[in-house]
């Protein structure tokens, strides 16, 4: 018998807690794995499924709330926060940025088990094709560590300090144009006299690099507007 129930990711740096929820969750029939921090969580997503991801906010490293919003960009998952951090502020800043619910602890473990469900059964999703980066054909990955673009059939090119800025700069405000004064003043800070032109010698490096790789940069330029970057792009 195919079982429906969502498959969970926990990101949760307390170990304690982390186990004790996979080990309650799985034993309510839920699949689940978890990461102790954001960045072994997009590490694990490659070759691990995730329906519905649970969130702490005081992560390690990138925290709870840049996840949030990465999440909600990729797109057909649910996301709960759980933290203790439970002031109105954040609440309401976690959900604007895409979180289903928003949970303070300590957590009643089969409350939660209860919410996963009603989330998943809300989302209507009992069949639908869980979330996995290796299996999301349009999400472009950085890596941070290595400064390398992964395209999503799996090329990867290697970026100047620049061109990872540009990157990062366009993949945080993907599918948004922004004018190329904004983008110069997000990269460089603010200056007096902007050199607008530096904006274009790096694009055209970039485009060259993906050429090169028989890759098409998704990076549009809008005549009279500015830069867009085309398509869903986190960092690793």
């Amino acid at each position: 018998m195919q079982n429906n129930q969502p498959k969970v990711a926990i990101i949760e740096d307390n170990a304690d807690l982390r186990e004790e929820l996979i080990f309650f969750l799985q034993h309510k029939k839920f699949s689940v794995w978890g990461a102790e921090s954001a960045e072994i969580f997009w590490k694990q997503l490659h070759g691990n499924q995730a329906d519905i991801v649970l969130v702490d906010l005081e992560l390690p490293g990138e925290d709870g709330f840049s996840v949030v919003e990465y999440l909600n960009k990729i797109g057909g998952l649910g996301v709960i926060i759980m933290t203790a951090r439970g002031q109105q502020q954040e609440r309401l800043h976690g959900l604007s940025l895409g979180a289903d619910l928003f949970l303070v602890k300590p957590v009643n473990f089969a409350e939660l088990a209860e919410a996963i469900n009603a989330l998943w059964q809300r989302r209507g999703q009992p069949h639908a094709r869980p979330l996995s980066l290796s299996s999301n054909t349009d999400c472009w990955q950085l890596l941070r560590t290595t400064q390398i673009l992964c395209s999503p059939s799996g090329e990867h090119i290697k970026l100047s300090a620049k061109e990872y800025t540009f990157m990062h700069t366009l993949g945080r405000h993907a599918n948004e144009v922004l004018s190329r004064e904004e983008l110069h003043n997000l990269m460089f800070e603010y200056e007096d006299i902007p050199d607008l032109h530096r904006i274009d010698v790096i694009l055209n490096r970039l485009r060259n690099k993906a050429k090169n790789k028989e890759v098409a940069l998704p990076v549009r330029s809008i005549f009279g507007k500015g830069l867009v970057f085309k398509g869903k792009i986190i960092e690793i």
